[in-house]
């Protein structure tokens, strides 16, 4: 069967909609094979996807925060972006808990635990430069021996004592006694061989992301004395390794006002909606002076127009009134995905992304030779 005529523009902005209805979401698939119709060559092109793949950064306020957009993907790739930032990049986390002496009330495995917990920074090229610590397991069980490369090793000493200085009067248990409540800030880096080298003095050296992290607290007589051993690991393991806090995605959404809304309704409409979304423009005389639209005879009069639908929740509140029954429709952009990143400290959230479409190639590199090898 020969191809048909390519379809117009407008059947490709129809297909790029997945419908957001009152109770129902519709065009989620498209066809049986999603983003493929019968007589129509979808074949895959670099070129084409070169031309309509896009890229836009719509905040970074900070190193530990971005948003931006990617324009052009398949859910598939955009998802796996999404998991490869929660589970699969490496980072360095507490892993053993050596407790020399806790007469804390917190029990030594909660303790452990919380420790675990803490998320780590330091030089950065410092923490590349780390190689994997291989766990003992029934077929090895000796593993790794602990070194340079693959541990990092902190501690952390600390005793409550009470405060000769405090008044007879005072409450605050961070006044009456000394080391009342145990901080993140407390660790102490151990450097062995070539750390000093990477992980240089002052701000190189690995410690805790936030340092006002309360682990414990104490009273005099109350001592917690820990060796912590650090490697590296990834959040498939467990969510301590995990680099972001969330790694998130939501579908631009998409406003289409059919008919005008004017008047009381626009302001209502208005109302349905967060700040900025919808705007209220006035009816020019041009238009209330045509005959043939809904505008006419109604000049200075306020009318809805979409304003920024990037702002919108779609939470669908317009849909519940009557009066916008048939003269919107909401949908959201099934290929444009916005990305909300938010790294624990470790590493910056926009170098987080690069990282995970390198550790992709690596993965599709990787898939590529073992096809190679079957094919042989």
């Amino acid at each position: 069967m020969g191809l048909k005529s390519s379809p117009s523009q407008t059947e490709l902005d129809r297909r790029k909609i997945v419908g957001v209805n009152a109770e129902t979401v519709t065009n989620v698939s498209s066809a049986d094979f999603p983003g493929h119709y019968p007589g129509e060559d979808h074949s895959w092109s670099l070129d084409h996807f070169n031309e309509s793949f896009q890229v836009e950064i719509h905040e970074n306020p900070d190193p530990l925060t971005c948003s931006f957009s990617l324009i052009g993907l398949d859910a598939s790739i955009a998802n796996a972006f999404r998991r490869i930032l929660l589970a699969e990049i490496p980072t360095l986390a507490i892993e053993f808990v050596f407790v020399q002496n806790n007469t804390s009330i917190v029990q030594d495995e909660v303790l452990a635990h919380r420790l675990g917990l803490v998320p780590l920074t330091g030089d950065k090229d410092g923490l590349r430069w780390m190689k994997w610590f291989k766990k003992p397991t029934d077929d090895d069980p000796t593993g790794s021996a602990p070194s340079d490369y693959n541990t990092v090793v902190l501690k952390l000493d600390v005793e409550c004592t009470k405060n000769p200085d405090a008044r007879k009067d005072e409450k605050d248990p961070t006044k009456l006694y000394h080391n009342a409540h145990v901080y993140a800030s407390e660790f102490r880096f151990i450097p062995s061989g070539r750390q000093d080298e990477h992980f240089p003095e002052p701000d190189g050296v690995v410690r805790a992301v936030n340092p006002d992290i309360l682990l414990a607290k104490l009273r005099p007589g109350q001592e917690i004395s820990v060796e912590m051993h650090c490697i590296k690991g990834i959040g498939a393991d467990h969510a301590k390794f995990s680099p972001v806090a969330t790694a998130t995605y939501r579908l631009l959404p998409s406003i289409d006002i059919t008919q005008p809304i004017v008047g009381k309704d626009a302001e209502k409409f208005a109302r349905c909606f967060p700040k900025g979304v919808i705007g209220l423009e006035d009816i020019t005389a041009d238009e209330a002076a045509r005959g043939d639209n809904a505008y006419k005879g109604q000049r200075g009069k306020k009318k809805a127009v979409v304003r920024d639908a990037f702002k919108d929740t779609v939470s669908r509140e317009c849909l519940r009134h009557e009066e916008f029954q048939g003269k919107v429709k909401l949908g959201r952009v099934r290929d444009h995905f916005i990305f909300t990143v938010e790294s624990t400290g470790q590493f910056d959230s926009d170098e987080l992304f690069v990282d995970s479409v390198k550790l992709l190639k690596t993965k599709c590199e990787r898939l590529k030779r073992s096809l190679d090898y079957v094919m042989r």
